[in-house]
């Protein structure tokens, strides 16, 4: 039982091997030749009872192989090549990725250092702006308590002077009556 394949398809020989191609559905018929793995081959009809393949070669050569050899997959004799350019593309891509990281890393850390350089002189401006504060808080500190201290001498010093005008002014009064002659009093009777 032959099955004829209503269109023409491509196929390829697999790689890993050659294979014969014979006259006929089978190892019974004569050999024409051989096919190299990956060789394109058009398939023209198949007996699936025998296990083989009608195929026409890249040379024009009509003849039968067996089915197992056929793929669908295009041999590596012509993957290969593109493989490799697509390699190649992709190790550039990788190279430029890289340099591309690699100039973004030196970027970013120099910027780190850049910024950790700044946080320090930061934290250097606010220790010493701390500093300062701590000593103007303690200057303030010893005014106000001058301040203190010079409005209670101020207020003490107002007692004294009070106390001694006070005090002269008690004298002035307890002497000013020793000091003044007294008039002697008549005593006409009226006393």
């Amino acid at each position: 039982m032959v099955a004829q394949v209503h269109a023409q398809q491509v196929r390829y020989i697999s790689d890993d091997l050659f294979t014969y191609m014979h006259r006929g559905p089978s190892t019974q018929y004569r050999i024409l030749g051989s096919v190299d793995a990956g060789t394109k081959v058009t398939v023209l009809e198949t007996n699936r009872e025998s296990g083989f393949t009608k195929v026409l070669d890249d040379r024009g050569r009509t003849g039968w192989v067996n089915s197992d050899f056929i793929s669908n997959q295009v041999g590596l004799k012509e993957r290969l090549p593109k493989l490799e350019k697509e390699l190649s593309e992709v190790k550039k891509a990788l190279a430029n990725a890289k340099q591309s990281s690699d100039e973004r890393n030196a970027t970013l850390q120099s910027s780190l250092e850049s910024r950790t350089e700044q946080i320090t002189d930061l934290e250097n401006r606010n220790s010493s702006l701390n500093e300062q504060l701590s000593t103007t808080q303690a200057e303030i500190r010893e005014l106000r308590a001058k301040l203190d201290t010079q409005a209670d001498d101020l207020l003490m010093k107002w007692f004294t002077y009070g106390g001694m005008v006070a005090g002269g002014g008690l004298l002035f009064g307890l002497v000013l009556p020793h000091l003044i002659p007294r008039r002697k009093k008549r005593n006409n009777g009226w006393a």
